[in-house]
């Protein structure tokens, strides 16, 4: 595949590329980063053990220093704006990140920061059992699609420590009441994406399915997979699904094509249902043919699998990753494992892991470059987890002890 980066823009020119207003307006480091940057990707992998535990206490400071204080994890960290509010939707699906962690790594710190957040995402739910959607400040109105990664981390609390089932109950029941007929959400979208249906809301159906394994109840996951059965018939030979992105669906982000399959995988893992895998390995093929061989992956692409940007959505990556790994440990096939191996290799080389600013060390940011148009100058509470999660299981399949 030939590489679509588009030529790197040398220092003697960004105030012209970036626009002087607002390079300008970056922090010092935030402007050292994007000069970083378009020098091009490092060429060091530090390796899974350092990223990881620099991701993981990077979340944790995100949970404490939240602009919000309250035990929720900061949205993310702007080079603009400093640290963000709390987020509840992603706050909800870090929790399990915290909990495996704390047992792999026999560390209590994340324990407890996952039963701050719990506690937090308890104590926001709204009467009707469902959760708002945007960050802490917003107004809260009921959002499926955030009800449903939160219902993840309430799932993974009540498994851990025997808590939170109420709270859990009333989110999935409010998800079973609410889906359509024909298994797709559509009362309560997110203000903060564009009107219509969402492939990708397999992602909320995961919640589901954790909530029945938390609970034993079957309707949980009899409703999940009735919403994935649904969202399959929105893909197409070549593996492609329509309608999955927030704002673009002639151009969807890697991070809502992320959210599908992993959806999709989820459901199978739980139901061993064939047709569940075969979908999810007509994306896989996809990604698998295209992939550049050095894991460089553009952040949006056209239904015929060709890049609608140069830009890297450094999230989408690792989440894609994840998915392949779940592929390549029900498969055995070679080339899931060695693609999702250089996605998160890729996504590795980003990271900063020294520097006076530790907002910044172990972040995952948005968009490789920074000044990418997801998650601009930002790093993302969400990248980390799904970074965390991805280059875990990848260590899990290579035999890799991370705690040496």
């Amino acid at each position: 595949m030939k590489t679509l980066i588009k030529k790197i823009v040398p220092d003697t020119v960004i105030k012209k590329y970036h626009g002087w207003e607002e390079f300008r307006l970056l922090n010092p480091d935030g402007q050292a980063e994007v000069r970083q940057d378009r020098k091009g990707l490092p060429q060091v992998d530090p390796g899974i053990s350092v990223s990881v535990t620099a991701a993981l206490n990077w979340l944790v400071r995100a949970q404490q220093n939240s602009a919000s204080h309250d035990g929720g994890v900061a949205r993310d960290y702007s080079v603009k704006n400093e640290w963000a509010t709390s987020y509840p939707e992603t706050t909800g699906y870090i929790i399990p990140t915290l909990i495996n962690a704390s047992h792999y790594f026999d560390d209590k710190t994340y324990l407890q920061s996952a039963k701050i957040a719990l506690d937090w995402c308890e104590k926001i739910q709204l009467e009707n059992g469902a959760f708002q959607g945007g960050t802490i400040e917003k107004d809260p109105v009921p959002v499926t699609f955030n009800t449903g990664q939160i219902l993840i981390g309430l799932s993974a609390g009540v498994a851990e420590f025997d808590q939170y089932h109420d709270a859990m109950y009333r989110a999935a029941r409010w998800l079973v009441e609410t889906m359509d007929g024909d298994g797709c959400w559509r009362k309560f979208a997110t203000p903060f994406a564009e009107k219509g249906e969402k492939a990708y809301e397999t992602h909320v159906s995961w919640g589901l399915l954790e909530a029945a394994k938390a609970s034993g109840n079957q309707e949980y996951g009899d409703a999940a997979l009735k919403n994935i059965n649904w969202a399959i018939t929105k893909q197409q030979e070549n593996g492609w699904f329509d309608d999955c992105c927030l704002e673009q669906p002639d151009s969807p982000l890697t991070h809502t094509l992320g959210y599908v399959v992993r959806g999709i995988m989820e459901g199978y893992l739980y139901s061993r249902d064939e047709k569940l895998l075969t979908s999810a390995l007509k994306f896989a093929g996809a990604v698998t043919t295209i992939m550049d061989e050095d894991g460089y992956f553009p952040g949006r692409w056209h239904k015929d699998w060709t890049p609608a940007v140069s830009w890297v959505c450094l999230t989408g990556s690792v989440q894609i990753a994840h998915s392949l790994l779940l592929i390549y440990k029900e498969t055995g096939q070679d080339k899931y494992l060695e693609t999702a191996s250089k996605l998160n290799q890729y996504v590795r080389r980003t990271i900063r892991l020294v520097g006076s600013n530790d907002a910044m060390v172990g972040g995952i940011k948005g968009s490789f470059p920074i000044d990418g148009s997801y998650g601009k100058y930002e790093y993302l509470n969400w990248a980390a987890k799904f970074f965390i999660d991805s280059n875990m299981l990848e260590a899990e399949i290579k035999g890799e002890d991370l705690r040496s």
